[in-house]
C-alpha cells in the first residue's frame, strides 16, 4: 500500500461525505431541560409580557396559580424580538427592508427606551420525584442581558452579563412531584448604544459599533449594527434567554468544571502527564464539616485516582490531583489529537465522582484531548507561526459570525461545521464582537478537527465595559466551560483593541495551557484586508489592499463576498427589488453597500456578458464568487510557509458565515444554501492540490500533509471554447511534507487561442493514479492594473456564450436510512463540448432548496467523456414530500427528476 492510499484509509471516517450529526455530549439526559414547545420542540409552555403591562407583583407573577392566559407564547432559549416576530407583533426583520431604522417597522430600543424590551418570560415545571431528598439546582446558561430569578414567589437570584453560566440552589423553594413556576425578568444592556457614528475607532469604520457605547456592556456588540449584517444593528439588541435552561440534582456535595492538564515529553511527545482538578461545592445548611472521597478515571484507560476532602459549610474548594502524586497519571505513547489533515482526533473521556459516607452524591465527566498548541514570531517576518505537537501549521483559518437574532440550534450549528469540514478550513476565529458558542459548537471542532482562536467580547470600535468585575466573572464563566476542548487553541482579548485589566492573569490562573496576545493585530499577526470585493487579479499581484500587501505574514481578516443563488435571492427581498435589481434594497443587505455587490460585483458580472434576468445574473453571481475564493486560497497556497514570494503563516477568510440574510453570502447564506464557493474552497484546499496562477501563467502543486511523496506526475491541458486540446504539458514531481512544487510548469498559450478557453489540471500518484483535478476558464485579456477591471480571471468573458451545448447522461440511485436520505448521481459528458458549471439541486414542491443538503461536489465542469459520481445527504426531517432533482448548468438542458422518498 502506497503512503497515500495508506493516508486516505487512515481517514477515510473524517471524510465530508463519512460525517451523520452527532449527539451534543453536554446535553445530559439526567437534567430536565427547559425548552419551550414553541419553534424547540421542548416540553414547555413559555409565556412573555413586557414587564410595564404587567401590574401583579412580581411575587404574585412568579407563584403558581397566577393567570398568565392573555401573555405572548416566547421561544425559549431565545429572544424578546424573536418571540415578537414569531407571534406576528413585527414582520420578519431579514426581508427586504422590514428592519432598516428609518422603514418604522420595529421599534429600536435606543429610541424607545430599554423598558420597552424588557419582559417577563414564564413557565410551569414539575419536579419528579426522583429528585425527593436530594439538591434541586436551577441552570440558566446565558441571558442577555441582566435577569431576577424568581421561583414559586422567590427571588433567588440575579444574573449579570450575557456570558454568565449559573447554577441556582432552588432546594427549599420548590415543590417535588408537584408543580412550581419559574419567573424571569429580563433587562437589555445598560447601555443599548446608537447607530449615530463616533469620531474614533478603526480607520473608515466609524459606523461600525454605532457610537461605542455597546462596549460598556459586555454583550454581543456587533448586535448595535457592523458592515458585515445590518449596519443598524437589531432592535432589542438581542434581549432574552439565549441560551437553555435546565434543571438538575446532586446529593449533599456536588462537582464542577472538572479540568484536564495535558504536558507532553519533548521531542517524542510520547509521554503525557495529565493534572486532573475539580470544583467541590457544598450547599448545606448542616454546620458539621462533610467528609468525603472524590474519585477520578479516565475510562478505558485502567486509570484511577481517590482523594479525601473536608469541606464546610458553604465552601467551594478545588481538588487536584498531580502525577507526581499519582503515577498513574503519567500515559505513554499517548493517543494524540491532531488538526483536520495532520492525523485523527482522539479524544479521552474523564469521569469524576464524589462520595460521601460511602454514597455517590454527584458525578461530572467532560472529553479532552492530548494536544499541545504553541506559537512563536521566530519566522523571517516576525509573523507569527502555529504549531501541533511540535510539527509546524499553515493555518488556512476563518472568522466566525454568530447568527444575527441568535436564532441557532444544535441543527445551524452542526450544518456550519459540516459545511466547514468540507472547505478545508483548520482554523476558526470567534471574533471579538460575537460571542462564545455554544458546548455542542466546541464538541463539533473537537471531532471535526478544527483549532479555535477566542476572543472576549471586545473591539476597537466601541467602548471597554464599566463593570471590569462583571467582565472577569463572564470570562471566567466561559473559560471554565470550554477549556478542555483540545480544538481551543489560543486566547485573544479583543479585536483590534486592548484588554481589560487582569485578563491575561485570569486566564493564567484558570487555564495556563494556552498562549495569549492582547488584541487581533499584534504579536505578530498584522492588520487585516481586503474585506470588499475587488479584481480577482488583485490576489495575484498582492495589491488587493490599500493598506498595501497582504499576501504575507499572517493576516487576520481578508476576504471577499459572493452572491447567493436564485431560488435565495428570491427569499430575501419582493421579486420586484431583484430585478432590475434596487440598488437601494441590495445596499441595505449588504451592510449599506460595504462589500460592493450592486456596484463592482455587478460590474464583474456583467463581464460574462450583460444579463437579462435576474436567473442569468445569479448563475452568472456564481462565476465571480468561485472566482474570488480560488484566487485568495490559491496565492495563500503558494506562499505557504519558507515557499513562493514571501513568507505566509496564516490567512483567516473574512468573514465565514452569514449573521442575516444578505446578498454578499460566503461559502453558504445565511439560509444553509451552499454557493460556487464552498466547492471552489474545498478544492482549492484539498489536501494534494494542483492550481494555476493567472498572472505567472504556472502551475504549482501543495501538499497539506505531514508526508513526502515521490514521483508524483502533473498534468495540464487546455481546451479552447470548441472544447478542442490545444495545449498539453506534464512534469513528474517530488512533494515535499507539508509543502510546495512552485512553478512546476509554465504554460505558453498558443498566440491564436479563442478569447475564452480553459484549463484542467491533474496529479497523479507514483502508479497514474489521478489523486487531485482542478478546472479553471480564463480569457485573453491583459491585465491593465489594480484601477482596472481586467484580466484573464475578471475579463472577457462575453464569448463564453459561444461554447456548444453538451449532453449529460444523468442517473441516480436513492438510499434511505431511518432518519437520514441519500441520492448517488453519476453524471457523464456523453457530448463533444465542455460541460461548465453545472449544478445539482435538492429541492421541494415548489422548487426550493431543501436545507441543509450536503453535496459532495456541486458547481462543476466536465471534459467530454469526463464522468463525476456526486452524494446529496440530508435529514429525513428536512423533507416534506418527495423532492425533485435538478441538473443544470451554463450550457446544458435542465433536467428534472421526480423522487420517491416516501
Amino acid at each position: 500500500m502506497n503512503k497515500l492510499l495508506f493516508f486516505f484509509v487512515l481517514f477515510l471516517s473524517f471524510s465530508s461525505s463519512g460525517w451523520s450529526i452527532v449527539p451534543n455530549y453536554s446535553r445530559s439526559g439526567d437534567r430536565i431541560w427547559l425548552d419551550s414547545k414553541e419553534v424547540h420542540q421542548g416540553s414547555f409552555t413559555w409565556k412573555m409580557m413586557r414587564a410595564d403591562d404587567v401590574a401583579s407583583p412580581s411575587e404574585t407573577i412568579s407563584s403558581p396559580g397566577y393567570d398568565a392566559s392573555n401573555w405572548l407564547p416566547a421561544i425559549v432559549p431565545g429572544t424578546v424580538l424573536n418571540s415578537l416576530v414569531h407571534n406576528g407583533t413585527y414582520p420578519e426583520p431579514y426581508f427586504g427592508l422590514n428592519n432598516k431604522l428609518e422603514s418604522g417597522k420595529i421599534p429600536d430600543i435606543s429610541r424607545v427606551g430599554r423598558s420597552f424590551y424588557t419582559y417577563w418570560f414564564r413557565t410551569e415545571f414539575e419536579v419528579p420525584s426522583s429528585f425527593s431528598g436530594k439538591q434541586v439546582w436551577l441552570h440558566p446558561a446565558g441571558i442577555n442581558y441582566r435577569a431576577e430569578v424568581w421561583v414559586n414567589g422567590n427571588l433567588l437570584a440575579t444574573i449579570n452579563g450575557m456570558f454568565t453560566d449559573a447554577h441556582i440552589n432552588v432546594t427549599d423553594f420548590v415543590h417535588v412531584g408537584d408543580g412550581n413556576v419559574l419567573a424571569v425578568l429580563v433587562y437589555p444592556v445598560d447601555m443599548p448604544g446608537t447607530t449615530m457614528p463616533k469620531p474614533w475607532g478603526a480607520a473608515g469604520e466609524f459606523h461600525n459599533g454605532g457610537n461605542g457605547n455597546i462596549g460598556l456592556n459586555t454583550t454581543m456588540l456587533m448586535s448595535v449594527g457592523w458592515d458585515f449584517t445590518f449596519m443598524d444593528g437589531i432592535r432589542d439588541r438581542n434581549t432574552g434567554i439565549w441560551k437553555s435552561i435546565s434543571l438538575y440534582s446532586t446529593g449533599g456535595v456536588s462537582l464542577r468544571h472538572p479540568f484536564v492538564k495535558s504536558e507532553l515529553s519533548k521531542p517524542g511527545y510520547d509521554i503525557s502527564r495529565e493534572t486532573l482538578s475539580v470544583e467541590v461545592v457544598n450547599p448545606l445548611n448542616t454546620t458539621d464539616t462533610v467528609s468525603g472521597v472524590v474519585r477520578g478515571e479516565i475510562v478505558g484507560e485502567g486509570i484511577v485516582v481517590e482523594k479525601p476532602f473536608r469541606i464546610l459549610r458553604g465552601e467551594e474548594l478545588t481538588l487536584t490531583f498531580t502525577p507526581d502524586e499519582f503515577p498513574q497519571l503519567t500515559i505513554r505513547s499517548p493517543r494524540l489529537w491532531w488538526p483536520i489533515n495532520k492525523g485523527p482526533q482522539n479524544l479521552y473521556e474523564l469521569k469524576m465522582s464524589v462520595s460521601v459516607k460511602g454514597v455517590v452524591c454527584d458525578s461530572v465527566r467532560t472529553r479532552f484531548g492530548i494536544r499541545e498548541v504553541t506559537s512563536d514570531t521566530a519566522t523571517p517576518d516576525g509573523s507569527r507561526v502555529f504549531y501541533v505537537n511540535g510539527r509546524r501549521l499553515f493555518i488556512r483559518g476563518t472568522n466566525w459570525i454568530p447568527e444575527g437574532m441568535l436564532r441557532s440550534s444544535d441543527e445551524r450549528t452542526y450544518a456550519e461545521l459540516r459545511y466547514t469540514r468540507q472547505s478545508g478550513i483548520n482554523l476558526i476565529r470567534l471574533w471579538g464582537g460575537g460571542i462564545a458558542e455554544s458546548d455542542y459548537f466546541y464538541q463539533l471542532c473537537d471531532e471535526m478537527g478544527f483549532l479555535v482562536w477566542q476572543e472576549f467580547w471586545l473591539t476597537g470600535d466601541t467602548r471597554h465595559p464599566q463593570d471590569r468585575a462583571l467582565y472577569l466573572s463572564n470570562v471566567s464563566s466561559t473559560v471554565k466551560r470550554i477549556r478542555n476542548h483540545p480544538s481551543l487553541a489560543y486566547y485573544v482579548a479583543s479585536n483590534e483593541s486592548s484588554e481589560v485589566s487582569g485578563t491575561r492573569r485570569l486566564l493564567d490562573e484558570l487555564d495556563g495551557t494556552r498562549g495569549y496576545q492582547m488584541q487581533s493585530e499584534c504579536a505578530g499577526v498584522h492588520d487585516g484586508s481586503p474585506y470588499k470585493q475587488v479584481n480577482p487579479m488583485q490576489h495575484y499581484e498582492n495589491t488587493a489592499s490599500s493598506r498595501g500587501s497582504r499576501v504575507d505574514g499572517f493576516n487576520p481578516e481578508y476576504g471577499a463576498p459572493t452572491l447567493p443563488t436564485v431560488e435565495i435571492l428570491r427569499e430575501m427581498m419582493p421579486e420586484s427589488d431583484l430585478w432590475p435589481v434596487n440598488k437601494f434594497v441590495w445596499d441595505y443587505l449588504d451592510g449599506n453597500g460595504f462589500h460592493l455587490m450592486s456596484s463592482l460585483y455587478t460590474d464583474l458580472v456583467n463581464n460574462y456578458g450583460a444579463s437579462s434576468s435576474i436567473e442569468e445574473f445569479a448563475q452568472k453571481g456564481q462565476f465571480v464568487g468561485a472566482m474570488n475564493s480560488k484566487s485568495i486560497w490559491e496565492v495563500w497556497n503558494y506562499n505557504k510557509l519558507d515557499y513562493g514570494d514571501r513568507f505566509c503563516s496564516g490567512l483567516l477568510f473574512w468573514y465565514h458565515n452569514c449573521p442575516v440574510r444578505q446578498v454578499s453570502a460566503r461559502m453558504w447564506d445565511w439560509s444553509l444554501e451552499p454557493t460556487a464557493s464552498l466547492y471552489h474552497t474545498a478544492n482549492s484546499l484539498e489536501p494534494l492540490h494542483a492550481q494555476f496562477d493567472y498572472l505567472k501563467n504556472t502551475v504549482s502543486v501543495v501538499n497539506d500533509y505531514y508526508l513526502s511523496f515521490k514521483g508524483y506526475r502533473v498534468v495540464a491541458e487546455v481546451y479552447d471554447i470548441n472544447s478542442k486540446k490545444v495545449l498539453a504539458d506534464s512534469a513528474v514531481i517530488d512533494l515535499p511534507c507539508d509543502g510546495v512544487v512552485n512553478d512546476a510548469l509554465c504554460l505558453h498559450f498558443p498566440e491564436d487561442i479563442s478569447p475564452v478557453h480553459f484549463i484542467k489540471l491533474r496529479l497523479k500518484d507514483e502508479t497514474d493514479n489521478e489523486v487531485s483535478s482542478n478546472f479553471y476558464w480564463r480569457s485573453t485579456d491583459s491585465y491593465e492594473g489594480r484601477e482596472s477591471l481586467t484580466g484573464p480571471a475578471t475579463s472577457g468573458f462575453e464569448s463564453l456564450s459561444l461554447l456548444k451545448r453538451a449532453s449529460l447522461h444523468t442517473s441516480c440511485h436513492l438510499r434511505r436510512t431511518s432518519d437520514k436520505c441519500f441520492v448517488d448521481i453519476t453524471l457523464r459528458n456523453v457530448s463533444g463540448s465542455i460541460a461548465f458549471f453545472n449544478q445539482l439541486q435538492l429541492l421541494d414542491r415548489d422548487l426550493s432548496p431543501v436545507r441543509p443538503s450536503f453535496y459532495t461536489d456541486n458547481f462543476f465542469s466536465l471534459l467530454p467523456g469526463e464522468s463525476k459520481c456526486v452524494t446529496i445527504e440530508t435529514a429525513i426531517k428536512n423533507l416534506s414530500c418527495n423532492p425533485v432533482l435538478v441538473v443544470k448548468g451554463w450550457n446544458i438542458e435542465r433536467k428534472q427528476m421526480h423522487l420517491n422518498v416516501f
